[in-house]
This record gives C-alpha cells, structure tokens and sequence, in this order.
C-alpha cells in the first residue's frame, strides 16, 4: 500500500510540475534582443582619400580608410495584443541616421533612439502603432542587414529617415494592406515644435508598395517594390518625387537593384540611380541648380555563418564637375573600392 501511495503521489507531484510549467510558459514574457555590427574600408580610385575630401553625397558609407558604421540592439516584446521595440544605434552610421537631436540637446550630444514604439493589435487586421518608427519610403533601410548595397542611394539619403506618430496598419486582404499615419513634420522625432503635422499612407499590393507623405515643408510619393524574375534573379524597383512647400526645390530619380544568387552564400547586385535635384536642394552637393547624378553600385553578398562580407564599386557621375581627382582638379566623375564586415546576430 506504501509503495503504491508513494507512486500515486509521485505521478501526481509530476503532473501538477508539468501542468504548473506548462501554465508557466504560456504567461512567460516573449522577449528578445537582436542586432548588428558594422565596420568597413573605403577608398576613393580617381581622388585623394582624407577628411577634407568630399566623398559621394550619400549618407552613411563615406568616411576614407579605415571606419566604423555603428552598433544596433533591437529589444522587442511580442505579446498576443501587445508589444513594444527599443531599437538603440551606436557610432557614425547611427548618429547620420538619428542626427544630434536639433531640438533639445542643440549642442550637437547625439540621439541613440533609432525608433522607439508601442503597439497594440486591435484585431487581426488592424494594428496600432505609437511612438518612432523608421519611414515607410523608399527601398532601403538604415540598418546594413536590411540593405543589399552597403552604401546607400541618393533617394534614400535625402529623403526621410524617421517619423514619430501614430500609424494604422489594415489589412485589406492576403495581398493588399494599407497604412495610415498622422505625425510630427519630419525629422521632429521627440517632440512636436510647432504644432504642425504631417500624414502619411502607405497601399501594397502584391508586395509593390505606392507611398505618399504630405508634410508641412514638402510633398513626396513614392513607389517600392520589385519582381522574382526566377528563383535566383531578383529585380527590385524604386521611384521618388519630392516637391518643396509652394513649389520650392526638391528632387526625383529611380533606381534599379538586379540582384542574382550565384550560391547559398554568395550573390551579386548593381544598383543603378539616376538622380535630379529639381532646384538648389543641396542633395548633391554641387549648389547648381537643376543638377543631376548617375550612380552605378556593383556590390557582392558573400555570407559566412552570420557575417556577411561585402565588397562593393561604385561609380558616382555628376552633370556638373564637382568631385576632385588626384591633381584636385574639378572633374565630374568619382569612383569608390569599399569592403564592408556586417554581422547579425
């Protein structure tokens, strides 16, 4: 009898740890902290390579020698209603992204935030999000690991990074969605200066994505998207107009990305942008009015577990001279060697 008491309890000991373990894990918070390193070399094949030279007008890759991109942790929290994302950007590449926060630290102390947001899934088609929040424009993302090209193209660099707001996420159908957002005038990623707003709209089909920004400065619309031509040929696509308040300067182009996996670990793009600064935007560089650039990037993917190598030409032509060759002379042309080291974990 003793013996057999003492099984009856056992099992019913285990079973209540079980059930107890079991109720345990269904409550246990789903946490998780993500991120990437960068770090890389470039150097310029027509022009000298110090800090005084101007490098190509894009953002972020274009600092001579040896350099630093930054350090990005992402903790997130995905509940069954609700959830959160603390994405925190550390060296060059993150504060060009972030900028010193213009509005209240002037002094030039940089900003780590990258986006800072809540959410709440209303229902399975509908999701809520408030707070900062990368931008909905464009093909490419601040982060390397999002991007194919290391460097960046002219329509990413000048258009906007980030938005602080709220934004509704609305599924349409399995193909179709759509994105609302009312938020700050852009770049006013803490607070809101003048009490002026902006409001954004986002419609995908088929992953091909038209996006509008009205802002209190500029208008711009957008489209993204882009085509498995095969299994191992992609074609990815990018338009932009933006128009300045009252017709003032702004700027257009589009860009190509072929891209095609040679391997599971290698693959090879180009990236071809034509670019048009549509009055004395500045985005080039030049301060002639009505410049315009075409960009040819042919960048290789080269993955070994999680770090992906990634050496890259570039070959940056203005219709005005501009860049400097090795006499510093004007000419209109610049080309760039870079090899990146970008780690994702």
């Amino acid at each position: 009898m003793t013996r057999i008491k003492l099984t009856a309890f056992s099992l019913l000991l285990f079973t209540s740890f079980k059930i107890f373990s079991q109720g345990e894990k269904k409550t246990e918070k789903n946490f998780s902290l993500s991120g990437s390193v960068d770090a890389y070399f470039r150097s310029n094949l027509n022009a000298p390579n110090d800090e005084n030279y101007v490098a190509p007008g894009s953002s972020f890759a274009n600092l001579p020698g040896f350099a630093l991109g930054m350090v990005n942790l992402v903790g997130t929290y995905e509940g069954e209603k609700v959830g959160f994302v603390a994405d925190l950007v550390f060296g060059p590449r993150g504060e060009d992204a972030v900028f010193a926060s213009p509005f209240l630290r002037p002094g030039g102390s940089s900003n780590t935030v990258n986006q800072l947001y809540a959410y709440w899934n209303v229902s399975k088609t509908v999701k809520l999000t408030l707070g900062n929040f990368n931008t909905f424009l464009g093909y490419e993302v601040i982060s390397p690991t999002g991007n194919f090209n290391y460097s960046t193209s002219y329509m990413f660099s000048y258009g906007p990074f980030s938005h602080t707001g709220i934004k509704a996420d609305i599924e349409l159908s399995e193909k179709a969605s759509l994105m609302l957002a009312i938020m700050n005038p852009t770049d006013a990623t803490e607070y809101n200066p003048n009490g002026n707003y902006a409001f954004g709209a986002q419609l995908g089909i088929s992953d091909q994505y038209l996006n509008v920004l009205i802002d209190p400065a500029f208008f711009e619309i957008d489209f993204t998207g882009g085509f498995n031509v095969s299994d191992d040929f992609f074609l990815g696509i990018n338009a932009a107009y933006l128009s300045g308040d009252d017709d003032g300067p702004g700027f257009y182009g589009v860009a190509l990305y072929p891209q095609y996996a040679t391997s599971e670990t290698f693959s090879i793009g180009l990236r071809t942008e034509y670019f048009v600064e549509d009055g004395i935007f500045g985005a080039i560089g030049t301060g002639v009015a009505d410049s315009s650039v075409f960009t040819t990037t042919l960048t290789g993917n080269y993955q070994v577990g999680d770090l992906m190598i990634i050496p890259e030409i570039r070959l940056d032509s203005s219709s005005d001279d501009f860049f400097l060759d090795s006499d510093l002379s004007t000419e209109s042309s610049l080309s760039s060697f870079l090899v990146a080291a970008v780690y994702k974990f």
